[in-house]
């Protein structure tokens, strides 16, 4: 495999708050990627996020299959999920005329959820869309787990509404004896301002020490966002916990449902519910037999249905069939 690759976000712990300045940054690097000619290939694969790459792939493709691994409608993110634009408004429209060309362009798009690909193929009028979970990096996330002491509940990512961080925030306040480590920024940060006592925040950590992190943990939180696309995907960490043998605790979902059984892989609970959220943690904390058990049964589920193995067959059949 060869990447093509130009940096625009790689610096940009806050995306959210990307202005004029990274859109030429943008331009610029879409630019060169359009002057750019391959070695010898069999399929282009243009990944997150990467609507505005497809007109730069196709010409590096000459002819050959452009595949679409977009993970997100931008519409839908930076509109219905995050609030930045007004459903209304110009961006909106525009923003949704970029996902329907992006996504009619490619000869595949591939999504992350059956639930996420039913929704984008009502979003952008393509019904043949595929379908691949995400995974994890397992040169990293590996299994290393023991029921720790002190127990603690781990949250890693964006401050973002689809993770629920408000619910986070009252679960630890109902079970304030048990500590909270919430790692993470984002346009949400303001909430933490007023965090109990027993909730630490840390805005950053280093992708290779994230394993270190989910090891020492006692369980590792998902999502519990009561928007509509906290339902339809299953988030990188939940992936990366998984892998680690982690116990999860993430909301009940369509999307996790296509992986996760509750009590047996993981403890699902409602999106929105901090008393349920605080319940969870409470069993895992005081319950090492369940806690062993979660964490063993989420490692098999991953490894039948999301260790780079399985992703990776998924992945060549999907490629094959286009050739």
């Amino acid at each position: 495999m060869h990447e093509e690759h130009v940096s625009v976000w790689d610096d940009l712990r806050d995306g959210w708050k990307a202005g004029p300045g990274r859109a030429l940054l943008l331009a610029a690097a879409e630019a060169r990627l359009f002057t750019r000619r391959p070695a010898a290939f069999d399929a282009f694969i243009v990944g997150y996020p990467g609507h505005l790459d497809l007109p730069a792939a196709h010409r590096a493709a000459g002819g050959r299959p452009v595949v679409f691994n977009p993970l997100v409608s931008l519409a839908d993110t930076l509109v219905s999920d995050r609030g930045r634009f007004g459903p209304r408004s110009l961006p909106a429209r525009l923003l949704e005329q970029i996902d329907r060309h992006a996504f009619r362009s490619a000869d595949l798009v591939v999504a992350d959820t059956h639930a996420h690909a039913r929704f984008l193929a009502q979003l952008t009028g393509r019904a043949d869309l595929a379908v691949c979970f995400v995974g994890a990096e397992e040169r990293l996330f590996r299994p290393d787990w023991q029921p720790p002491a002190p127990f603690t509940a781990l949250f890693v990512g964006k401050l973002i509404p689809l993770q629920g961080v408000e619910t986070i925030i009252a679960a630890a306040r109902l079970a304030a004896e048990l500590p909270f480590r919430l790692v993470g920024s984002g346009q949400l940060a303001p909430l933490l301002r007023d965090r109990p006592a027993n909730v630490e925040h840390v805005v950053w950590v280093e992708y290779e020490r994230l394993p270190g992190e989910l090891h020492h943990a006692g369980c590792a939180l998902g999502i519990f966002g009561t928007t509509a696309k906290a339902q339809r995907v299953i988030p990188n960490k939940v992936f990366q916990a998984l892998a680690c043998g982690v116990p999860v605790v993430t909301a009940d979902t369509p999307a996790a449902r296509e992986l996760l059984v509750d009590g047996e892989s993981a403890l699902l609970v409602p999106p929105g519910d901090p008393a349920q959220l605080a319940d969870a943690v409470r069993r895992l904390a005081a319950d090492g037999e369940l806690a062993r058990r979660i964490a063993a049964g989420g490692r098999a589920a991953y490894e039948r249905g999301a260790s780079e193995a399985v992703l990776g067959s998924r992945w060549r059949e999907l490629i094959e069939g286009l050739l």
